[in-house]
C-alpha cells in the first residue's frame, strides 16, 4: 500500500513540473502584446565591458569594474539606447552567491541610472577558442587577431552534459530570478543563449527543457524567452512554444532579416531580435535598424565599446590573418568612446528619439 501511494505521489509531482512545484502558465498573446506596448520601441545592445575578455571577467571579484561600466553606459544613453542584454556567469555565482547577487544588483542600479533595462541570460553554449568550461579569477589576456578567443560559456559544457549537476543550476536560476522576479529594472529573462552551439548539439536539450520549467516555477513578473538562432527544428519549436515573447538572432541582410521577421509574426507575439549587426555580412545599422523600427521589432545589436573581446574582427579570424583591413563586424564605439562610423551613431540617435 505504501509503495502504491509513493507511485501515485511521484506521478502527481511529475505532472506539476520537473521539480515538483506548480508552474505558471505561458503568457497569453494579449498579455505579451500589452507588455510590449508599454515598453516603447526597444533598441539596445549586447553589453560586455571593454576591459572584459569574457563574461566571467565582467562579473568576477577580481575584475568587476563599476566605474567603467558607468562611463560606457552613459555613452549608450547618449546614443539613445534603452536596453542591454548580458550573459550571467554561473561559475561566479557558485563561488560566492551573495557576492554575485550584490554585484548584479549594483549593475542593475548603474543601468537604471542611464535609463537602460536589462535582459539577463543564465546560460550560454558559445565557444570561440579552446575554453569550454569557465574558471573564476584572473582571465587570460587577448590573443591579438583572434575573435573572442577566451570566451567562457556558462555554466560550461561539462555541466550542461552531466545532468547530475543540474540541481546546482536549478538553485542558481531560482535564487537569481527569485531575487529579482519583481524588479522593474529587469526587462525580460533570456534563459539560454544559443543552446546546442559550441558542438554540443542536442546534448543541451535537457537543460533547455529544465530551465523553462524552473523559471515558470519562480513565476516572475517579467516575460521569459529563448531565442531562435539556428535551423534545429526541434529546438526552435520548443523555444517558440514556450516563450512569452519571440526572440531571435539574425546577422544577415535587411532582406533576409525581414523574411525572418515575417515568418516569426505567425506566432502572434511581439518580436525582439536579441543579436544582430554584422557589417561584412550586410547586417548594418544603415540598412537593418530602420527595418526594425518600421516593423516595431525590438533589437539589440552586438557590442558597444570595442575592447578585449576583439569583436571588431570577423568570426573565425586568427592571428595569421592580420592585418585585418575590412569593416568592423561588431561594436559601435572605439576604446576612447568615439564612433566607429559617425553616420551610424547619428542614425541611432535619430531613430531612438
Amino acid at each position: 500500500m505504501c509503495y502504491m501511494k509513493r507511485i501515485v505521489l511521484l506521478g502527481l509531482l511529475a505532472c506539476m513540473g520537473l521539480s515538483g512545484f506548480a508552474q505558471s502558465p505561458r503568457w497569453s498573446e494579449a498579455q505579451s502584446k500589452d507588455w510590449f506596448k508599454k515598453q516603447g520601441w526597444l533598441c539596445g545592445m549586447n553589453y560586455i565591458p571593454s576591459n572584459a575578455i569574457n563574461y566571467t571577467a565582467m562579473w568576477d571579484k577580481t575584475s568587476f569594474s563599476p566605474d567603467l561600466i558607468d562611463r560606457e553606459l552613459k555613452a549608450a544613453e547618449e546614443l539613445g539606447l534603452n536596453c542591454a542584454r548580458v550573459v550571467l556567469q554561473y561559475a561566479v555565482y557558485a563561488d560566492d552567491p551573495k557576492y554575485f547577487l550584490k554585484t548584479l544588483d549594483k549593475f542593475l542600479a548603474i543601468c537604471d541610472k542611464h535609463g537602460i533595462k536589462v535582459m539577463p541570460c543564465f546560460f550560454d553554449d558559445c565557444v570561440f577558442g579552446a575554453n569550454t568550461d569557465p574558471v573564476i579569477g584572473k582571465q587570460p589576456e587577448p590573443l591579438e587577431g583572434w575573435y573572442a578567443w577566451a570566451w567562457s560559456p556558462s555554466p560550461g559544457h561539462t555541466m550542461v552534459i552531466d545532468e547530475r549537476t543540474h540541481g546546482h543550476l536549478e538553485k542558481y536560476v531560482k535564487e537569481v530570478m527569485g531575487r529579482f522576479k519583481n524588479d522593474n529594472r529587469i526587462l525580460l529573462w533570456d534563459l539560454y543563449n544559443e543552446p546546442t552551439n559550441g558542438g554540443l548539439g542536442d546534448r543541451s536539450m535537457p537543460l533547455v527543457r529544465k530551465v523553462f520549467a524552473w523559471a515558470k516555477e519562480v513565476d516572475p513578473v517579467q516575460p521569459l524567452s529563448i531565442g531562435v538562432w539556428c535551423g534545429n527544428e526541434g529546438l526552435n519549436k520548443f523555444c517558440t512554444d514556450n516563450s512569452d515573447i519571440i526572440t531571435f538572432h539574425c546577422y544577415s541582410t535587411a532582406e533576409n532579416t525581414n523574411n525572418e521577421i515575417q515568418r516569426l509574426k505567425a506566432y502572434g507575439r511581439p518580436i525582439i531580435c536579441t543579436e544582430w549587426m554584422n557589417r561584412p555580412a550586410g547586417s548594418t545599422i544603415e540598412t537593418v535598424l530602420p527595418l526594425f523600427k518600421k516593423e516595431n521589432v525590438g533589437c539589440m545589436m552586438w557590442g558597444l565599446v570595442n575592447g578585449k573581446t576583439q569583436t571588431n574582427l570577423p568570426w573565425g579570424h586568427r592571428p595569421e590573418h592580420l592585418p585585418y583591413n575590412g569593416p568592423w563586424q561588431h561594436d559601435i564605439l572605439t576604446s576612447d568612446f568615439q564612433p566607429y562610423d559617425k553616420a551610424e551613431t547619428e542614425l541611432l540617435q535619430k531613430l531612438c528619439k
